[in-house]
C-alpha cells in the first residue's frame, strides 16, 4: 500500500489533478462507521474508472474554535487520522485549515472552493449525519442539490459499523471508563497513542521494572487512570516488533509530589532497550485494574508482578516473571 497523500491546504493540491471522489468529516479515530463511508467512496471510484478517494477533514476540530470550552478531546492526532484513513482506502487526505472564517462559509461556497475548484468532484459520499457550512446550514440534502448544479454526484451512509451507530462520542466515553476493549470493538483496532520516550524519575528502574514514559496531551485523548495490557512498538525505523507490555495511564499517587499525566510502558522482561527521545506507538489490549495508592513499596512491587502475570495471560506471553 503506497503512503496516503496529505495536504495541508489548499494550496498544496495539485493544479493537474483530474475528477476524484470525495469523502468528508471530521474521521476523529477512524472508527467502523467512519471506514464503513470510505469503503462506499472507494466502491463508486471504482464504478467511475478507479477515480482517486480524497478525504477531507480538518484542523483544528471545529469545536475548538467555534466553542473551546466544549471541545473534546481528539482520539487521533492529523497524521495519525490520515494514515488510517489510507489504510481504510484512501489516496490523498486535504487537510482543511479551520478558522472562524471557514466557519463563515455558506454551503455553497465550500462546495464550489473545495468540492468543485479544488478536488474537482465528480461524486461525494458522507455520513448520513453529515452537516456543513455556517451553522451547519447544509446537509447530504444540500449537497445533492448543488450537485446537481455542480455535476457531482451525492450519497449520505448511515454510520453503522455495528449494532449500533459508531461515533467518535462513543469512542472517547469508552475510554474514560478505561473499556479499552470496547473502544476497540468500535475503531477496528486497538486504541493507541503516540508520542517521544521521555526520561521519568527512573522508579521503575530501581523497582525491577524499567518502564517507557510518554506524556499524555491534553489534547489527545487517553485511557482512564489505570494499569493496562498491551503492546510497545517503536516507530524510530528499527523494526514493527510489537513487544509486550504492562501499561499503566496516571500520575503514580504512590509518590509525593506533583507529577504529569503519562502512560508508562513495562516491555516484559527488557531491561536493555534504550528508548529516551524515540517516538513509539502504544496500544491498549485489556484493562487490569484501576490507579491505587499503595501504603508501601513493597505492597506496589508485589502488585506489580500480579499485573505483570496478568498481561502475560491476557497476551498469551510466555516468560521468566
Amino acid at each position: 500500500m503506497n503512503p496516503v497523500q496529505i495536504w495541508r491546504s489548499l494550496d498544496e493540491v495539485p493544479g493537474d489533478l483530474g475528477r476524484t471522489v470525495v469523502t468528508v468529516g471530521n474521521f476523529d479515530g477512524v472508527h467502523l462507521g467512519h471506514q464503513h463511508v470510505v469503503r462506499r467512496a472507494r466502491e463508486v471510484a471504482r464504478t467511475l474508472g478507479d477515480l482517486p478517494v480524497v478525504a477531507v477533514t480538518f484542523d483544528p476540530h471545529p469545536m475548538a474554535v467555534l466553542r473551546p470550552e466544549h471541545a473534546p478531546q481528539t482520539l487521533t492526532d492529523v497524521t495519525t487520522r490520515s494514515r488510517l484513513l489510507g489504510e481504510a482506502g484512501v489516496d490523498a487526505v486535504l487537510v482543511a485549515p479551520f478558522t472562524r472564517a471557514v466557519a463563515a462559509w455558506t454551503p455553497e461556497r465550500f462546495v464550489e472552493d473545495i468540492l468543485v475548484a479544488t478536488l474537482h468532484a465528480q461524486a461525494v459520499v458522507v455520513g448520513a449525519n453529515f452537516r456543513f457550512g455556517v451553522k451547519a446550514s447544509g446537509d447530504v440534502a444540500t449537497l445533492g442539490e448543488l450537485g446537481r448544479t455542480h455535476d457531482f454526484t451525492a450519497e449520505g451512509i448511515a454510520l453503522d459499523g455495528g449494532p449500533q451507530v459508531w461515533s467518535s462520542t462513543y469512542v472517547r466515553s469508552c475510554l474514560q471508563g478505561g473499556d479499552v476493549e470496547g473502544a476497540a470493538e468500535a475503531l477496528g483496532h486497538p486504541f493507541t497513542v503516540r508520542g517521544e520516550v521521555v526520561k521519568g524519575d527512573q522508579r521503575g528502574r530501581e523497582l525491577g521494572y524499567p518502564t517507557a514514559n510518554v506524556p499524555t496531551s491534553g489534547m489527545l485523548a487517553a485511557p482512564a487512570d489505570g494499569v493496562y495490557a498491551g503492546w510497545l512498538r517503536r516507530l524510530d525505523g528499527s523494526g514493527d516488533e510489537l513487544l509486550p507490555a504492562a501499561i499503566s495511564v496516571g500520575t503514580n499517587p504512590t509518590f509525593e509530589g506533583a507529577r504529569e499525566r503519562r502512560v508508562e510502558s513495562y516491555v516484559l522482561d527488557r531491561d536493555d532497550l534504550e528508548l529516551y527521545g524515540v517516538e513509539v506507538e502504544v496500544s491498549f489490549v485489556a484493562r487490569i485494574r484501576g490507579m491505587l495508592r499503595f501504603d508501601s513499596v513493597d505492597e506496589l512491587v508485589a502488585t506489580m508482578a500480579q499485573d505483570v502475570a496478568r498481561t502475560r495471560a491476557l497476551l498469551g506471553v510466555a516468560g521468566s516473571r
